[in-house]
């Protein structure tokens, strides 16, 4: 046979391998994502700064300059008990009223398609994580907390004014962070409280589609951190909480109910 024949004889070959040979098909999606934005309210209506417009449960009139918070550790949690923690990058986020960006926090995790019963975070910074220095950039160094307090970060500055019993009107600083139990107060501190606690989303549980992205709006109803189980009375508490541990615990308890969240349609 001449090499020509042979040559369009492996040609003939060659296309019929070609022809039947199938694009492998990408693999179907099997995971979405998850974002959330957040919003600040006092009685249900947007939160209004710089104006002296708001009482508390104590009857504090009172008034809000500016709030700076972290939430970490994100976990989504099922009906059979199984939890899945969302730390994959950026698992600590940072929430600024005066910066926009930060009103949103798009996970970085792949979540699997499937039912979830609930959505649980942990405000503040665990002290696995509650570092000094881990942040090198402003705005988050700024919430830098003193080492000789326990060092590491603020889990959250709201701060403001209220109208005293002398019909002052005084700054607040409503910090929460590590807190200390003194020997003596304010030199000799015998140990430090981790402060941080955990928050579960009320009405939280949601249907994760393949290729979908679920957007959430945590509120913070910011009246709630002076009521229930704990009255907060400015007059009593004063104006800075940073080394009063009761205080401090008290604010904490109070967390429970202070968020809550909305499913976007």
């Amino acid at each position: 046979m001449r090499i020509r024949e042979l040559l369009i004889i492996f040609s003939a070959f060659a296309l019929l391998a070609v022809s039947c040979h199938k694009t492998p098909e990408q693999p179907e999606t099997k995971t979405g994502k998850l974002s959330f934005s957040f919003k600040h309210r006092v009685d249900g209506q947007p939160l209004q700064f710089d104006t002296m417009m708001y009482v508390n449960a104590a009857g504090n009139h009172y008034l809000v300059n500016e709030i700076q918070y972290f939430i970490s550790d994100v976990t989504l949690h099922k009906s059979d008990g199984d939890s899945v923690l969302l730390d994959k990058w950026e698992d600590i986020h940072y929430v600024d009223t005066d910066i926009e960006s930060t009103w949103t926090y798009v996970l970085k995790d792949d979540i699997k398609a499937g039912t979830y019963h609930s959505i649980s975070f942990t405000f503040g910074i665990n002290e696995q994580k509650n570092q000094s220095l881990i942040f090198v950039n402003p705005p988050e160094s700024l919430m830098f907390w003193p080492e000789l307090l326990g060092g590491g970060y603020h889990y959250m500055k709201l701060n403001g004014k209220w109208l005293d019993t002398l019909n002052h009107i005084s700054p607040f600083n409503f910090h929460l962070g590590i807190g200390q139990i003194y020997y003596s107060f304010p030199d000799s501190i015998s140990r430090y409280v981790q402060n941080y606690f955990k928050v579960s989303l009320p009405n939280s549980g949601f249907e994760m589609q393949a290729g979908e992205t679920k957007n959430f709006t945590i509120v913070m109803n910011v009246e709630n951190w002076f009521q229930n189980p704990n009255v907060f009375d400015f007059n009593y508490r004063g104006g800075d909480i940073m080394q009063k541990q009761d205080a401090m615990h008290a604010a904490c308890e109070n967390g429970w109910d202070v968020f809550t969240l909305e499913k976007k349609k």
